[in-house]
């Protein structure tokens, strides 16, 4: 099982994460000395802590692309897509949207909003499963 993802930060966009972390159902671990953890409900975490280089992240390069974080319903994936909407934050690859090449089959969804943050590190918010009526 993934136990825990480190991304490096800077300290001054913590509140970013914090907020948003939040908003999605994640519980603080860990919040001070400029380092954030937040934990999921399955017990995978991630820990933002302050980056010791200099220089842009960049998703296209060798390394992690983006972090996908699971929704349980579209709606979910929407209200996500608003409060990032709500605070400036665009979305990305024109999502939010349904993605039928990455659906499990007939009457299945894959449905994500993409989105930056202000560290350049790219993220999803997604629910897969049936598609709701």
């Amino acid at each position: 099982t993934l136990a825990h993802l480190q991304v490096n930060i800077d300290p001054a966009h913590a509140s970013f994460y914090r907020e948003l972390f939040t908003h999605l159902g994640w519980g603080v671990l860990y919040d001070g000395d400029g380092i954030l953890g937040v934990e999921a409900t399955n017990d995978a975490s991630l820990w933002f802590v302050p980056r010791t280089a200099e220089g842009p992240n960049d998703y296209d390069r060798a390394g992690v692309n983006h972090i996908a974080i699971g929704a349980d319903s579209i709606a979910e994936v929407d209200a996500a897509a608003a409060y990032l909407a709500g605070r400036g934050v665009p979305a990305l690859f024109e999502t939010p949207r349904h993605r039928p090449e990455f659906a499990d089959g007939p009457g299945q969804t894959y449905y994500q909003v993409m989105f930056e943050s202000p560290d350049r590190v790219l993220f999803e918010v997604v629910y897969s499963g049936p598609l709701e009526t």
